[in-house]
Parts: C-alpha cells; structure tokens; sequence
C-alpha cells in the first residue's frame, strides 16, 4: 500500500501562524491548495519557490509522528480510532511565541525552550499508535541514511520508524529546503523580518493533533482530519 499518513501539530487554519507558515511554503495543506510564492527580500518569487519544495510537499506542520504506511490488516477506521483515542488522553495547551533558527542547512521555527507538553504528545503519539505503522521497507530505511545516525537514532529508526524520537526529538516546523551558503543566511534574515512583520509571533493554542495524508508517492500530504484533544 502506498498511502502515508502522518500525525502532525497543524496551527490553527484561521491563526497567524498558519497563514505565515503556508504562504512561505506555498502551499495550504488545510485546503490542499497553491499560495502565491512569498515575497522575501533577497529572493524572487521564483527562487523562493525553488527554494521550498521540500517542506512544500509535507504541508507546513511540526511533526509528532513521522510519515508511515498502515500496518497489514489494519485500515483508516482504525487509524482514526486509535488516533482519537490518543489524542482524548491529552488537554489542550499554549505554544510560546516561535522562533526563526538554522537547523543544519535548513531554516524552521522552534521554540524557545522545551514544552512539556508538547513533547509529552509527541512522545506518545509514537508509542500508542505504533501498532498501526507498517514495518519499513529497505529503501525506506536507506533513504535516512542509517551511516550518519548514532546508535541510539539507528535503534529508534528500526524500532519506531523514525530516528528523532523521545531524547532525540527536537519540535520544529520547517520553512525551507536544505540551503547552502549565501542563500542560508540571506534567507535566515529574510524569514526573521518577515515573521516579524506577519504577527505570528504570538501564542498558539494546540487543540488538536492533525493526521495528514499522502495518497501516492511524491503526492503532497494533505489535512485529512483533525482530532480534538481532551475530547
């Protein structure tokens, strides 16, 4: 089965932060529809646009569950169970205003320091819906570069999936491909003072986990639903 699914933190679709997150990816995972490139300085619209094709595909979100297939026998029935059931055990709760960093060769908003919270989520949305995950494949598992992984992130990838889990993960919600230098650090500055001007540099409340969904491979994930925390 092709079909990916991923449980992602997707800011509320009417908050400041989504509309800045989506419009610098292009791309509106809520709707499933194009956005008009942004305007940075330093960048056309069409190097922009070059620039982002990698978060483009996964629509703007922070990750809580990487992308998987559905194990065999299982179905979106179950999926959206188990994901309700996930999602009841935990309240809703404020993200801190985010911030524009480097993470290696790309730029994201993180936030300033850890949120028990959040990763308390992110931590359990890895565990109790692990069942339904479909083992991954050999090339899957080449393509996250087992060789340039520590110990500890070989062993979660091969036993979750994904090698940035529990002390390994950092939330973050990327805005860019990888970027080699000068285009790394214009494009920091540029992100900085666009974020600055959007008004997204707010609190966020998190009252949801969203599952997003990629029909075929090198489609984009969509939104397909979202499920009310402490319901």
């Amino acid at each position: 089965m092709s079909v990916r699914y991923a449980i992602y933190l997707a800011p509320p679709p009417d908050s400041a932060l989504w509309r800045f997150g989506s419009s610098v990816v292009g791309y509106d995972a809520e709707t499933g529809e194009d956005i008009a490139p942004a305007a940075l300085a330093g960048f056309t619209p069409e190097e922009w646009f070059e620039q982002t094709h990698e978060p483009r595909r996964y629509g703007f979100h922070g990750t809580l569950k990487a992308p998987f297939r559905l194990a065999e026998g299982a179905d979106e029935t179950d999926l959206f169970a188990a994901l309700a059931r996930f999602a009841a055990g935990h309240h809703p709760f404020e993200l801190p205003p985010l911030e524009v960093r480097q993470i290696g060769t790309f730029i994201a908003l993180v936030p300033p320091a850890p949120v028990p919270a959040l990763e308390d989520l992110a931590a359990d949305a890895v565990e109790e819906l692990d069942a339904l995950r479909a083992p991954l494949s050999e090339a899957e598992i080449a393509r996250r570069k087992p060789e340039r992984l520590s110990a500890r992130q070989l062993a979660y990838l091969h036993r979750y999936g994904y090698p940035y889990v529990r002390e390994e993960f950092r939330f973050h919600m990327t805005l860019s491909s990888a970027l080699a230098e000068p285009a790394l650090g214009r494009a920091t500055q540029a992100l900085c003072d666009a974020y600055a001007a959007s008004g997204a540099h707010l609190p966020v409340k998190v009252e949801d986990a969203a599952l997003y969904v990629q029909e075929a491979p090198g489609m984009r994930f969509r939104i397909l639903h979202r499920a009310p925390l402490g319901a």
